[in-house]
């Protein structure tokens, strides 16, 4: 699909004109002749440019160009007049239009100015991605592969990441589902577009079908204005579709639309838009074993499980435990500008041979508390919680292997619960905020 394009002019000779000629070009133009559709449209699509004219029926177009950087600062807006004034010319570009075209308009200067402005979207997209990249720098782990297994992974990756295929990631809570979708939008030709991350389990089931395809306004009760979704803000880049397992059968079966149509339509909308996204799900439950029992889509699975990307935990893959928690502990000392000189040999020892129920995510917040309460800058074992001292053993087997999955919950949660929010710790165990209360509750553990 080409670039989405918005023409807003009330002469429909020349409207219609721009719409051809753009159209010939690769875009996708809409056309309208008034600010006030503009507008509307401009509530539940997502434009790469808006041209305008500036005499307009009702609101003209440098009222229009106003409301729009009010709303979307970063919207490129391509100003059309008739009078060449330079005062005119002045007043737009100081509210922020990217550009200024004189009539009688010359199509290949109109055309030169389109691509000009297309480029200078991408360029905004790949701006606002590298700014999300510096400010995770220090808080996301990085994939280690020193294990024969990572090693694999990583370059399987890189023969299917510039592809459309559809991607499902497979693997525990914590084994960084997500680190390596960013890997894959990274990697492809759609890294200068948006990478929209999304987690099906934490945004309630009655809000997430807004969320996902947006809304117009009056759709239902509060809607007092038109939104975009996160589907739409996600076009030409990737979405990352986390505990995909968790959707309703109801939203199930809307997903697989877009997928078959590479289209959406906002709640309350009568009218769909093409879409050009990339999915990649993740989910930490057995998808097949649902499919079986009929709780989820076997023609949705077929659609997003084209590739198949299975993520060990990291109990399984012990070689990147040391080079892994050198790297985090090297990271997190930079972001709370604390000097560590690292880990004692018998620290890494237990770090080694401990079980990792919550992964990497478990590992990083054990190394940030041990960060925090070192006062020499060696973290040695008393810095480490007190169920990896005695679930771990020197020779590398681990006793929680031992222990039932409940044993450990219940210690884990004793353990960590002074220094964790209540969805810090459901997040690292796993589980949602509610079983974390039942389990409390059972346990008569005081929060």
């Amino acid at each position: 699909m080409g670039d989405r394009l918005l023409i807003v002019d009330d002469e429909q000779t020349l409207r219609e004109s721009l719409q051809r000629v753009l159209s010939r070009e690769g875009h996708e133009a809409d056309a309208v002749s008034s600010a006030e559709s503009a507008l509307e449209l401009l509530n539940t699509n997502v434009y790469h440019a808006v041209i305008t004219d500036i005499i307009l029926p009702g609101i003209d177009g440098i009222e229009l160009l106003r409301q729009i950087k009010e709303r979307l600062p970063e919207q490129i807006v391509i100003i059309i007049t008739a009078y060449a004034s330079i005062d005119t010319a002045i007043r737009a570009i100081r509210l922020g239009a990217y550009d200024y075209i004189v009539k009688p308009i010359v199509h290949e200067e109109m055309k030169q100015t389109v691509r000009n402005a297309v480029r200078q979207h991408a360029l905004q997209a790949e701006n606002r991605i590298l700014k999300k990249q510096v400010e995770k720098q220090y808080t996301s782990a990085p994939i280690v592969a020193a294990s024969a297994a990572m090693r694999d992974i990583m370059a399987h990756l890189k023969k299917v990441a510039d592809t459309r295929s559809s991607v499902l990631i497979l693997g525990e809570t914590g084994t960084g589902k997500e680190l390596i979708a960013r890997v894959l939008h990274a990697d492809s030709t759609r890294s200068g577009s948006p990478f929209v991350p999304i987690n099906c389990s934490a945004i309630p089931e009655n809000l997430l079908e807004s969320e996902l395809f947006g809304y117009v306004k009056g759709a239902f009760t509060g809607a007092v204005a038109s939104k975009i979704g996160l589907l739409a803000q996600a076009d030409k880049g990737t979405v990352f579709l986390d505990e995909i397992g968790d959707l309703s059968p109801g939203l199930q079966a809307k997903l697989l639309r877009v997928l078959e149509d590479r289209e959406i339509r906002p709640v309350g909308s009568t009218q769909s838009t093409k879409i050009d996204i990339r999915f990649v799900c993740a989910t930490n439950r057995d998808i097949e074993k649902m499919v079986k029992e009929g709780s989820f889509r076997q023609d949705l699975f077929f659609r997003i499980n084209v590739i198949t990307i299975k993520l060990p935990p990291l109990r399984q893959r012990r070689e990147d435990i040391e080079p892994l928690s050198r790297h985090i502990v090297e990271t997190y000392a930079r972001e709370l500008g604390k000097p560590i000189r690292g880990i004692d040999e018998k620290a890494m020892e237990y770090l080694r041979s401990y079980h990792w129920y919550g992964n990497v995510r478990e590992l990083q917040n054990v190394l940030e508390r041990a960060i925090l309460i070192t006062e020499d800058g060696t973290i040695r074992p008393d810095h480490l919680p007190d169920n990896i001292r005695t679930e771990s053993t020197p020779s590398g087997s681990a006793l929680a292997d031992r222990l039932s999955i409940e044993d450990y919950t219940k210690a884990f949660i004793l353990e960590y619960q002074g220094g964790c929010t209540e969805t810090q710790l459901a997040d690292m165990l796993g589980i949602t905020r509610k079983a974390l209360w039942e389990k409390r509750k059972r346990w008569g553990i005081r929060r």
